[in-house]
């Protein structure tokens, strides 16, 4: 008798309303307790849903503290650890502030606000709420309609005058008038009291003082902030008064500022602005006056990313290191200890970039989002104390445990490549579920974007659904991606697309030197940076198969003068302006080697891409139209440039569309996903 038809164990598209993760770990003060976002995909709304989680630290044992209809987000303790504050939308007005009571339950929202609270900070009393806030204001105005309209006439809508430099915000849409700003709030609820003007837009952490009487934020408050947009200060706020002070003068950004509990410093991260590719952001600290400013870190040649406060005398950092991020133990002395590693996102599942949160206790211990290649995030956390080392995390979720024991999950291993050079490059192997030893598969090269990041051998659904599909995934960090230092990251500066192409190539060759890829079905893809390299690259190859290039730059002169952050390209990637030096874009952009493409190509972007705009991949597309290269064009509705795989059935639908584009090209026998009913080990 055959057996009886099981549920299929492959990584289907639809397991993507399935995936859940962890964001935003807060830990209590006094480390028993966390509070975290959960990250969960809503099939009838076709959106993740963040709710909030409180956990026992000792224990792992979980309760839900704010769910159902609507989003809450952004945790945080009370300084007693008895009440919570967080955001809150009910889908339908402005996000709010609330504060939970732990104790009794009780919940209020604490304002009514026109706009979205962000950066919350508890005052040491824990009677007042600090936040930023956006407050609107009117946009220039030039001439009007005519008068005279009749009653009931419908005239079209006014003019939109826009006078702002960077007038968009990839994610965020045009930009609307007014600009961001701190307020205070009484935790128990009442009217808010602006404590920052001006045309400047205010940004967090906020970090009060011990005796509650000052605020320390960051923001760029100088006259021509709008062009010399990467030159923040620390600033110093007196809430009685509303004077602002400045505590940093350097030109460079100065940002993420936390006083120590006693008050008397601050940290900050910073780093002196050359105007290269990559600058690490380093570790400061400072009197509380601005004076005795020290570098902590002047021998880490990493970028800091977050810094918090454990007590007065040591200061817990993240930072990424050859393809992890880390949580280091800072002393005041400049001493660095590595407390954790492993370090994932809980959220943004498509790719495996590094990335993950962290918040540390007064006593050391430290909450943080970890996890591996074969699930997104969960909630670990260490030990605690100045003696605990690194690999001592324990985890306290596992939050998709359950369903995903009834899936074959492609394993992700290391590959060894080295490029032309001699350089060594970090790159990984994803394998279809049952492979088996000297089996080739068709292989797609997938290219991260940035280019100044980096991938780790963490989960990614679109590596699992190519993978459940046939294809095996070779995937690197070639130069110019970031944690490996400095030197490394800028071998591309002002020389993007460049070397990089070798690097990548010779990952795929050692794909095939490793018996896995099939030199005969070869395909390549990327996002972004990774989508500029995969147009370059059809330019410079007829290896591949077929390739797909997903919201690239075609252009470097119309990137440069579309994109949000306009002033950005023609400063940290070029010598000189585009209407200066037209010939130095044109030579670096993918348009130019477009006579030489054979390759089928397909264009992917979203159609609200402000940062990479849909003009650029329309120019490419209509460039391979009139050169006679397959192609088509693939837009994704309302999707943002850092958005595309926001939305579950958008984010499987784009993986679906490239793996059909690379179907048509392919000239293996198999056509669809190998048996999936051996180990994923």
């Amino acid at each position: 008798m055959a057996p009886s038809p099981g549920p299929d164990r492959a990584f289907l598209p639809a397991d993507l309303f399935h995936l859940q993760g962890v964001t935003d770990p807060q830990i209590s003060p006094d480390g028993s307790q966390i509070v975290y976002v959960r990250s969960s995909a809503d099939i009838m709304s076709d959106r993740d849903v963040p709710s909030l989680w409180l956990v026992d630290a000792a224990s792992g044992a979980q309760r839900p503290l704010v769910a159902g209809k609507g989003a809450h987000f952004s945790p945080q303790w009370s300084p007693d650890g008895k009440r919570i504050a967080y955001v809150s939308s009910d889908g339908e007005g402005s996000p709010q502030l609330h504060v939970l009571w732990l104790a009794s339950g009780a919940d209020v929202a604490v304002t009514g606000l026109p706009d979205s609270p962000g950066s919350i900070a508890w005052s040491p009393d824990g009677r007042t709420i600090a936040y930023t806030m956006r407050v609107p204001g009117k946009p220039m105005e030039l001439g009007s309609q005519p008068k005279g309209k009749p009653e009931g006439a419908k005239w079209a809508e006014p003019l939109e005058v826009i006078d702002q430099v960077t007038y968009r915000h990839d994610g965020g849409g045009y930009v609307k008038p007014g600009y961001r700003h701190i307020f205070v709030v009484s935790a128990d609820g009442g009217a808010p009291r602006q404590l920052t003007f001006g045309d400047f837009n205010d940004g967090g952490p906020l970090s009060w003082s011990a005796d509650g009487r000052t605020l320390v934020f960051s923001a760029n408050r100088h006259a021509d902030w709008q062009r010399d947009f990467n030159n923040s200060e620390v600033y110093a706020l007196d809430i009685a008064s509303g004077a602002i002070r400045a505590l940093t003068t350097r030109q460079g950004p100065d940002e993420g500022a936390v006083l120590s509990p006693d008050g008397k410093r601050i940290a900050y991260l910073g780093v002196d602005d050359h105007n290269v590719s990559y600058q690490p952001m380093q570790l400061y600290v400072m009197n509380a006056d601005g004076s005795g400013i020290k570098a902590l870190t002047p021998g880490l040649d990493r970028s800091i990313d977050t810094v918090s406060w454990a007590g007065n005398g040591a200061l817990y950092v993240s930072y990424d290191d050859h393809a992890q991020k880390l949580v280091a133990r800072v002393g005041l002395d400049g001493a660095m200890t590595t407390v954790v590693r492993g370090v994932v996102p809980g959220a943004h599942f498509d790719r495996p970039y590094t990335g993950g949160e962290f918040s540390v206790s007064a006593s050391g211990k430290v909450a943080y989002t970890g996890g591996g290649d074969q699930s997104p995030a969960d909630l670990w956390v260490t030990s605690g104390g100045k003696s605990h080392g690194a690999g001592q995390g324990r985890a306290l979720t596992a939050l998709n445990a359950t369903w995903m024991q009834g899936k074959a999950l492609a394993p992700v291993r290391k590959l060894a490549v080295t490029a032309p050079d001699g350089r060594a490059i970090d790159a990984w192997l994803v394998t279809p579920p049952g492979a088996k030893p000297g089996q080739r598969f068709p292989t797609i090269l997938e290219i991260h974007g940035g280019p100044n990041t980096a991938y780790s051998d963490g989960f990614s659904t679109d590596y699992q659904l190519y993978a459940a599909h046939g294809y095996a995934v070779v995937y690197c960090n070639p130069r110019g991606s970031t944690s490996y230092g400095a030197a490394f990251a800028n071998l591309i500066d002002r020389d993007y697309p460049g070397p990089d192409y070798q690097d990548l190539m010779a990952s795929v060759d050692a794909a095939i030197a490793e018996g896995v890829a099939d030199p005969d079905n070869l395909f390549v893809t990327g996002g972004s940076g990774g989508g500029v390299l995969t147009a370059w690259i059809v330019g410079k190859t007829d290896r591949f198969r077929a390739a797909a290039s997903q919201k690239p730059v075609i252009n470097w002169i119309s990137e440069a003068l579309t994109m949000d952050m306009t002033p950005f390209t023609s400063r940290y990637w070029f010598d000189k302006k585009p209407w200066e030096d037209p010939m130095a874009y044109w030579k670096r952009s993918p348009l130019s080697l477009v006579g030489n493409v054979k390759t089928p190509t397909l264009v992917v972007v979203g159609s609200e891409d402000y940062r990479t705009p849909d003009s650029e991949s329309e120019q490419y597309y209509a460039a391979l139209q009139i050169r006679g290269v397959p192609t088509a064009l693939v837009k994704v509705p309302g999707a943002s440039h850092g958005g595309i795989a926001a939305r579950p059935s958008q984010s499987a639908a784009k993986a679906s569309a490239i793996l059909a584009w690379f179907d048509k090209y392919r000239t293996d026998t198999a056509t669809s996903a190998t048996p999936t009913s051996g180990s994923s080990q």
